[in-house]
């Protein structure tokens, strides 16, 4: 895949989702302006943090597991991640309105700050000393084609007493359908 000087590198492509993702908390946060609107910025907020662990596991970590000292940073990172994502499973099915929304989301909003912190002091470097500058462009193009694929629509949550799923079957969230679109080559995610 030829590159060209404009392209974004994978590091900036990276970086603009760790801005990105901090302006939709801040909406969300926004309870004057955003009210009606909460939900729907929560949805996102996932939906972005979701592509961006994706595209971190399938292009970056392979390269930054390799370098120096990268093994116990991708271990670190993965983990993160995995917490992350169970915080956002938690969220999914939350209103605004429901008590626990603000308390699982900022939980969410420190983690996230803790790992973008993490990961622009120890896991950027050691990629970009892993990486010709070609290399980082093209790995840029690879994940924003990659963060494309967007769900339709956000998925009902699973029910959330046994018997609901004797109803409805096993329906998954938002968070997994999307994963497995990313996973599996770009499937839309929506239906």
């Amino acid at each position: 895949m030829p590159t060209t000087e404009d392209t974004p590198d994978v590091i900036a492509v990276l970086r603009h989702d760790h801005q990105h993702v901090e302006e939709l908390y801040k909406k969300v946060q926004d309870h004057a302006r955003f009210r009606n609107r909460r939900r729907e910025l929560a949805d996102q907020v996932i939906i972005e943090l979701i592509q961006h662990m994706v595209a971190e596991e399938q292009y970056v970590y392979p390269i930054v597991r390799a370098a120096e000292g990268g093994q116990a940073v991708v271990e670190h990172a993965l983990a993160v991640d995995a917490e992350a994502e169970a915080l956002m499973r938690r969220l999914e099915p939350l209103e605004p309105t429901d008590e626990v929304f603000d308390r699982t989301l900022i939980k969410l909003m420190a983690l996230t700050r803790s790992h973008v912190a993490d990961e622009e002091a120890r896991l950027f470097p050691r990629l970009a000393a892993s990486c010709p500058a070609a290399e980082l462009s093209e790995l840029g193009e690879k994940v924003q084609a990659r963060k494309s694929v967007r769900p339709a629509r956000p998925y009902p949550p699973a029910p959330a007493a046994p018997e609901g799923t004797l109803v409805v079957g096993p329906v998954r969230g938002l968070t997994d359908r999307l994963r497995d679109a990313l996973a599996h080559g770009g499937a839309e995610a929506g239906g």
